[in-house]
């Protein structure tokens, strides 16, 4: 759990150390930071399950308006402008996200206590199966919905594709989705016979309606990976998740049409 949760804290500090160099805060954030300042304190400080729970309740508002972007004095800079990486493709654009790794950083340091020691063995055994049965379940589905074709490319700025997705959206979306969600459920669910595959289902279930505003076929392929993420995470802890998550990312990015067809 200790290797864990410090090389998940710097590969978090190094992508919002990228995030920064792109853009900048205003004076609204700091409101941001004093209430997961709070919300970190109710949840570490107090044994009142009463505060506790307003803690955690208040982490999830947050949570939700940081992911959407909702919360004013955090300025993103955009690195990739409406380009279309393939002719078929739709225009794609990227953005250096500076409010997203806040929830990464909270789940660290207020709820260490959610990630457990797994060996390297463990991650390596679990990827190799996760990962390409995953890949080949979502991408396959994507495929057979019309969303996207066989397209392998490299573009120029896939170096900072790289950096921006593994560390500031798949390690960050792990933790909220897998570590925070799936294995609090999981310990809420114990005394259940299937408490770990309901966590499982639950977690993976919001990491779909997460995608709505996509449309439904992306509700449909996230709740999938969902499942082989949480499958990661069950069996291989945050590590595996993580390495799974972002490598069907990245064979999705390489290989196929990204982010889909243009319409």
């Amino acid at each position: 759990m200790f290797a864990t949760r410090w090389t998940s804290l710097t590969l978090l500090t190094l992508g919002y150390g990228l995030a920064i160099a792109y853009g900048h805060f205003s004076l609204p954030a700091i409101v941001t930071f004093a209430l997961l300042v709070m919300a970190g304190i109710c949840v570490t400080q107090f044994k009142q399950r009463a505060v506790m729970g307003f803690g955690h309740g208040l982490f999830i508002a947050l949570a939700i308006a940081l992911a959407s972007h909702w919360l004013p004095g955090f300025f993103s800079e955009r690195v990739i402008a409406a380009q279309r990486l393939t002719p078929q493709s739709a225009p794609f654009s990227m953005y250096l996200n500076l409010d997203k790794p806040l929830i990464g950083f909270w789940i660290l340091l207020a709820c260490p206590w959610l990630l457990r020691n797994v060996t390297i063995g463990q991650v390596v055994k679990t990827t190799s199966l996760t990962l390409p049965g995953t890949a080949f379940v979502c991408l396959s589905t994507a495929m057979a919905l019309g969303l996207i074709g066989w397209d392998p490319t490299w573009p120029a700025k896939s170096s900072l594709w790289l950096a921006n997705n593994l560390l500031l959206v798949t390690l960050t979306e792990e933790l909220l989705f897998r570590a925070y969600i799936q294995g609090g459920l999981q310990r809420l669910f114990k005394p259940l016979r299937y408490g770990s595959t309901l966590a499982l289902g639950c977690a993976a279930l919001l990491f779909g309606l997460a995608h709505f505003g996509s449309g439904w076929q992306w509700v449909l392929l996230a709740g999938l990976a969902g499942v082989g993420y949480g499958m990661a995470f069950r069996f291989g802890g945050l590590p595996a998740a993580v390495i799974t998550h972002f490598g069907v990312n990245l064979v999705h990015f390489s290989f196929f049409t990204y982010p889909m067809f243009d319409r």
